[in-house]
């Protein structure tokens, strides 16, 4: 059998982050747990699990749980459609019985009490909570109803808390968490919720402020906001909770004497406005600071908070706090990655005849920063350079690898009044000793003035999407010529030398450099993604430059799209 407190689990039909944050609940259980799939097998069971059932973990997960487990009074297999338990694990609600029993691994038969609950993350995906324990023990009630949690059954406590740490830890957003915190504990615990948060400069905000009202949840926006500092040495029961001293109970009295700081003062205005005759207060603990507080209150309930009411409420706080220093790592570092990835991304210039914007999307399950990139800047013999590319990869080595080319592409390419298939091999050969980038794709293109006083545009590709022309009056062409392969190939793997093609860029045309994450998706070919970019810029054709930009990355991104976008237009005006 496992140690006490460990959990065995297996993911084979189950995402390993959904799996995880459903499990690590399960260890801290005295009683018997275990996790089925949507197919009913065992993906999940705790020590307490084996000990009752006196199976080892690695005899029970994999195996559907019916069929190892349920028996009727005399030891014998129970039909599938008249086992309760089986019935209320796929009805999709929580249930609960009393005359079950289950087979032990030595043959004999264990008379239980169970309870059911279903369990959904944000990965799509649905588990089974499946609490149980030796019949003479404490029965469940008949349902979970949304009572005072004095009432609640230690079956449903167990239950709540396996919610909560599957509900917050499945977010990776503070508002998301807070707000399914809230869900969580009203009306079901309290009418009224109250969560204090400490922001990363030490001062502390009001963010939530709830009231359960006939069967929706109000916010109280004028009770929420900027909080006064956080007092030393303060006796009061926020002060210390949000100090991370310890929990406690408080009503109206507790704050009406003189008060000993501002936040004092913001308590005794909230039990005024709420009507709270009763409060529990517990500090939210993050892995190692103290996030802020929660406040549990009544007001229509009768009941006042107990001390065991506390324990429940320190065992969702700590949840919480692990939910929300996760959310908040998170955020801090993706802006830090959003800050990183706006430096690299260069700014457009401003050339007279010439109108640019550009786009960059990330990869949505990304650190907000990539491979994929565009570029333009002025040249010394007054050539405006275009550029857009895509280095392996959407992380930070993708994007560290795409700021080395782009910084040796404008160096050769400002130094060397050379043609673009010239700049590019040397672009190629340098990368392959020098930089970071394994493998790359690039289009690089030179614009010039004409004789005619229209503009020419010359350009190589490099393994890239092509090019998109757009007239002015909707007729939408790919630029196929100057094809080569992609950047990072070795010298004897490589066809010799790259080749270059040039286009008159006629007046209201738009060209339109993008990369492959606005025409790729999964289950289609790449011939319908770029025919539906085609008929999209096509019927955009007379859009203003912005617009026509945002409504054809809109329309032409893939809506499960993994990759990031990089989209450059040029306008040619008329």
């Amino acid at each position: 059998m496992t140690d006490p407190g460990t959990v065995e689990m297996v993911g084979e039909r189950f995402p390993d982050k959904a799996l995880e944050a459903l499990t690590g609940a399960l260890g801290a259980m005295r009683t018997g747990a275990y996790l089925t799939d949507e197919e009913g097998c065992i993906i999940s069971v705790n020590a307490a699990a084996e000990q009752l059932l006196d199976r080892a973990a690695a005899q029970l997960v994999g195996h559907d749980a019916h069929d190892m487990l349920h028996r009727n009074r005399h030891g014998e297999p129970i039909a599938r459609a008249r086992c309760p338990v089986r019935r209320a694990m796929f009805a999709g609600s929580a249930a609960h019985g009393d005359n079950e029993w289950v087979e032990r691994g030595d043959g004999s038969i264990l008379p239980v009490s169970w309870l059911v609950t279903p369990c959904d993350t944000d990965d799509g995906t649905t588990a089974t909570l499946v609490i149980f324990h030796p019949r003479d023990a404490p029965s469940a009630p008949a349902e979970l109803p949304d009572r005072p949690s004095a009432s609640l059954s230690e079956l449903e406590r167990l239950a709540l808390l396996a919610e909560t740490t599957t509900t917050l830890t499945s977010t990776l957003d503070v508002d998301e968490a807070l707000r399914r915190l809230v869900n969580l504990v009203l009306p079901r615990l309290a009418d009224w919720a109250v969560i204090d948060l400490i922001t990363e400069r030490d001062e502390v905000w009001r963010r939530a402020v709830v009231h359960a009202e006939n069967g929706a949840l109000v916010h109280m926006e004028e009770l929420q906001g900027p909080m006064p500092p956080v007092p030393e040495g303060s006796p009061m029961p926020l002060s210390r909770a949000l100090r991370g001293v310890s929990s406690a109970l408080a009503g109206p009295e507790t704050y009406q004497g003189p008060p000993d700081s501002g936040i004092a003062v913001e308590q005794r205005r909230l039990f005024q406005a709420t009507g709270m005759h009763s409060a529990a207060i517990a500090p939210i603990r993050g892995v190692r600071e103290i996030l802020g507080a929660i406040t549990l209150g009544r007001s229509e309930q009768p009941e006042r908070f107990t001390a065991a009411d506390i324990a429940l409420l320190e065992d969702i706080a700590r949840r919480a706090g692990l939910a929300l220093a996760n959310a908040r790592l998170y955020q801090r570092q993706r802006k830090v990655a959003e800050t990183m990835q706006r430096h690299l991304l260069p700014q457009l210039p401003s050339v007279p005849g010439l109108e640019m914007t550009a786009r960059y999307v990330p990869a949505p399950n990304a650190s907000q920063v990539g491979g994929d990139w565009y570029d333009a800047f002025s040249l010394s013999d007054g050539a405006t350079a275009l550029a857009i590319g895509d280095v392996v990869g959407h992380d930070l080595d993708a994007a560290a690898g795409m700021a080395q080319l782009r910084n040796m592409l404008r160096a050769y390419a400002w130094a060397h009044h050379e043609p673009p298939s010239k700049i590019v091999e040397w672009l190629d050969h340098a990368s392959l000793h020098i930089a970071e980038a394994s493998m790359a794709t690039l289009v690089f293109a030179r614009l010039t003035g004409a004789d005619d006083g229209g503009i020419e545009m010359a350009w190589t590709n490099a393994g890239h999407p092509p090019p998109l022309l757009v007239s002015h009056d909707g007729v939408a062409r790919f630029l196929t010529d100057g094809h080569g392969v992609l950047l990072g190939i070795e010298a004897h793997q490589a066809p010799k030398g790259r080749t270059d093609a040039t286009v008159a860029l006629p007046p209201g045309s738009t060209l339109v450099l993008y990369t492959d994450g606005l025409i790729e998706a999964a289950g289609h070919s790449l011939d319908e993604g770029l025919e539906r970019l085609r008929r999209n810029a096509a019927s955009l054709a007379h859009r203003p430059l912005e617009p026509f930009t945002d409504h054809l990355l809109e329309r032409s991104r893939p809506p499960k799209n993994e990759d990031d976008v990089a989209l450059l237009a040029v306008r040619i005006p008329r």
